[in-house]
């Protein structure tokens, strides 16, 4: 599935088609900086009932959210440097107690996923409008 969007309220229109396709508990989120991961993720749990206030995980590495259909775990591994940090963050227990992991940042962990299903989105923000590939 393809998007191209120009304007905030379209990221709607892109969680509405988006959702119904969500078969995999692991949602990868791909882009630059200020591309849209965490704008994206604020209105995927809006969609799937959550009322948490959802923030970038920069910090904290990870957010937990509960939503209707179960726990939503939403991470960002940028500021993590090797497979080791990621592992020491236990990503592995998450994985296996959640509805859906959303993972912004995942090159450093991509690897491990290797046998798993799951989906991958990626934004790409070219200054007037957002580039949006989800499979």
């Amino acid at each position: 599935m393809n998007f191209n969007i120009t304007k905030l309220e379209n990221w709607q229109d892109v969680v509405e088609e988006i959702t119904p396709q969500l078969q995999h508990p692991i949602l990868l989120l791909k882009g630059n900086l200020g591309a849209g991961k965490t704008t994206f993720t604020q209105f995927l749990l809006k969609n799937l009932g959550s009322e948490d206030e959802v923030n970038s995980p920069t910090y904290s590495i990870v957010n937990e959210y509960n939503t209707s259909k179960g726990k939503v775990y939403h991470f960002d591994l940028y500021r993590l440097k090797n497979i080791e940090e990621v592992f020491d963050i236990g990503i592995e227990e998450y994985l296996d107690n959640a509805y859906l992991c959303i993972i912004e940042w995942p090159e450093v962990y991509e690897e491990e996923l290797y046998g798993l299903k799951y989906h991958t989105m990626s934004i790409h923000n070219n200054g007037e409008s957002r580039e949006i590939s989800f499979d």
